[in-house]
């Protein structure tokens, strides 16, 4: 048992360092990545967590963490189930990361606009914005949020999640994390991986010039690039779902398994 942990530990370490080996080596050189260091820094889960394995529920955490973890656990599967239930919306386009920079004087990121501002903005004002996402919605800027066709608050996701959304599946992986070890390393890892993929399509659709980075544009004020990136949704909600669903089944594991012990 304990060769196949180790083993598995090693798997496991082995799978990530692609991903977390530039990053530590970029942190250590005070080098910033625009686009991938957001799986780092927005997302805090440490590299050293995220790169050690933990089987997950019961062999992983205890059961004080269980019972402090409660309300988070009843919580995320409400969301997850409410947000699995809805179909996947794939008209918004991307076009959040575009609302973020309208009438703005500085940018998100040290990289230049591909239309520049004025075009950017035109952009933003020609499009219906229809962002269901709240933790996209809250970084518009405030000429950008009454154009938004929804109204996402902080504590009514549930009632506007979808799976077509780019940031709803890259949540995934903090949902995950944030109840890691209870949840095992390897779905930890599974929802990291893609939102990696989901990241990269996020910015390649944004209105900042990443080619840089080898990151082409999906050019989303265009026909063709609007159905490209909904050819991505679409892709990104077919990944998504079988991991909403080992998300889902291990919350019900928690709860019932807290049902069991008082």
């Amino acid at each position: 048992m304990q060769v196949e942990t180790a083993d598995r530990a090693a798997a496991h370490r082995e799978r990530l360092a692609p991903y977390v080996e530039p990053h530590l080596t970029r942190r250590r050189d005070g080098v910033k990545h625009p686009v991938h260091d957001f799986l780092f820094t927005y997302y805090s889960f440490s590299p050293a967590k995220l790169t050690t394995w933990e089987a997950g529920w019961p062999e992983s955490g205890s059961a004080e963490q269980l019972a402090r973890l409660r309300p988070l656990v009843r919580g995320t599967r409400t969301l997850l189930v409410a947000t699995a239930g809805r179909p996947a919306h794939t008209g918004c386009f991307g076009l959040h990361e575009w609302a973020m920079v309208h009438g703005a004087d500085e940018t998100r990121h040290d990289v230049p606009l591909r239309l520049g501002a004025t075009g950017t903005d035109e952009v933003v004002e020609s499009h219906r914005i229809a962002c269901s996402h709240f933790d996209a919605f809250r970084f518009f800027t405030e000429s950008a949020r009454p154009l938004n066709t929804l109204s996402p608050g902080r504590d009514d996701r549930a009632a506007y999640e979808q799976p077509g959304c780019l940031h709803a599946t890259m949540d995934l992986y903090k949902h995950a994390f944030r109840l890691w070890p209870l949840v095992g390393s390897d779905l930890v890892a599974d929802c990291f991986e893609l939102a990696w993929d989901v990241r990269e399509v996020d910015m390649r659709a944004s209105p900042y010039d990443f080619s840089g980075l080898g990151l082409e544009p999906i050019r989303i004020e265009t026909a063709d690039g609007k159905r490209e990136y909904a050819a991505y949704q679409r892709g990104f909600a077919e990944r998504a779902a079988p991991l909403r669903e080992r998300l889902v089944e291990a919350c019900e594991v928690l709860l019932a398994s807290w049902a069991d012990r008082t």
